[in-house]
């Protein structure tokens, strides 16, 4: 890697506003984005019609592992044009939601007889996923100190994006924000932490890292709220688009499998 070059990541856990102020820092100061697909757009072709909340473990690990082929991919080409770039997140999310669903359940999201079963069903098999994301978290620490040089961390200090398809817990939300500060913190990297307003989130980072500004942020708050709407509305609609009810059967496999 390049040290002369910044690759930033703005950290965060879900609805911390991570999406709109990358972009915005982005169209500010153009440097590039990460863009790599969202959790729910690989949901759409992955694995259409399925709820978040009502995803089994191999099906939630088949989406994070997707999503971190697309991350690696996305900062890999950046890194070999010797660019500088800012990320949305970082390898480290998906890995960190990962090892909290093993100690809270896997659909924290769902109804609460939904949750009481899969916890019986996931007794066994939840010794074998700690393992498993222990070692996968090797991997992605090690990737993360190797090629990230700045961290700006978000705290919580919006409320939950209402679209209804991040059915997450509020527990869930501050163990992640407090698990992903930690982890960055435990690979020695000084993390700033930066709150405020969108507008004075995106002035506080230009200052705290020196970038350049080629637009006001103004103006790029604008364009990246107008492009983050249009985005998630056509990810909504064809979310609802592809879902159907369950039927009795479907309901039961659902609750079957861990």
């Amino acid at each position: 890697m390049n040290n002369e070059k910044k690759h930033i990541v703005i950290s965060g856990t879900y609805s911390s506003g991570k999406t709109t102020t990358t972009k915005a820092l982005s169209i500010a100061t153009g440097i590039p984005m990460i863009n790599a697909l969202s959790a729910r757009e690989i949901l759409t072709f992955l694995y259409p019609g399925l709820r978040f909340q009502d995803m089994n473990m191999t099906e939630l690990l088949a989406l994070g592992l997707y999503r971190f082929k697309e991350r690696i991919k996305a900062e890999e080409s950046l890194i070999t044009k010797q660019s500088d770039f800012i990320s949305d997140g970082s390898v480290l999310n998906e890995w960190i939601y990962g090892t909290i669903r093993t100690k809270i359940g896997i659909n924290h999201g769902a109804s609460w007889y939904q949750q009481f079963i899969k916890f019986f069903l996931g007794i066994n098999a939840n010794k074998f996923m700690k393992k498993y994301f222990k070692g996968y978290g090797t991997v992605v620490n090690k990737y993360a100190k190797d090629t990230y040089t700045d961290i700006i961390h978000l705290p919580i200090e919006f409320k939950m994006d209402p679209d209804g398809h991040r059915p997450v817990s509020e527990k869930y939300r501050k163990m992640s924000d407090k698990e992903i500060f930690m982890a960055y913190k435990n690979l020695n990297f000084p993390v700033h932490i930066i709150g405020g307003t969108q507008k004075e989130r995106v002035n506080k980072i230009i200052k705290q890292l020196d970038l350049p500004q080629v637009i006001s942020t103004e103006q790029a708050l604008d364009e990246a709220n107008d492009k983050i709407k249009k985005s998630c509305e056509m990810v909504s609609q064809k979310i609802i688009n592809q879902y159907h009810k369950p039927t009795f059967i479907e309901k039961i496999k659902i609750l079957s499998h861990f």
